[in-house]
């Protein structure tokens, strides 16, 4: 698991990478949370594109970081699902509260 931060004009990309499953999202949500709490973000970025698996602990990651984001007035958007990935959040009905980003 790889968490990689870029902060740029009140937007915030979290670059994940790795696999995403129960052994690894508490971390990566603590991470990603300090980080919302620390820069205060207009939009924060979910890029999946180093991301090898995922399962239901990534929908409640970013579930998460959606419900946490709202507290502080900001928006969520994920970028460069991998095929599995984006299938097992459409399958969640994550599409309709988060803005996915055109590949």
């Amino acid at each position: 698991m790889q968490i990689l931060y870029k902060s740029e004009k009140d937007v915030l990309t979290v670059y994940l990478g790795g696999d995403i499953d129960h052994h690894t999202s508490r971390e990566i949500r603590e991470s990603i949370d300090g980080e919302i709490y620390k820069l205060m973000p207009k939009t924060l970025r979910l890029d999946f594109r180093d991301v090898h698996f995922m399962d239901s602990s990534g929908v409640g990651l970013v579930m998460g970081r959606y419900k946490t984001a709202l507290v502080y007035g900001c928006r969520v958007t994920v970028a460069n699902m991998p095929p599995n990935v984006k299938r097992i959040m459409q399958m969640s009905g994550l599409n309709k509260i988060i803005t996915f980003e055109k590949d």
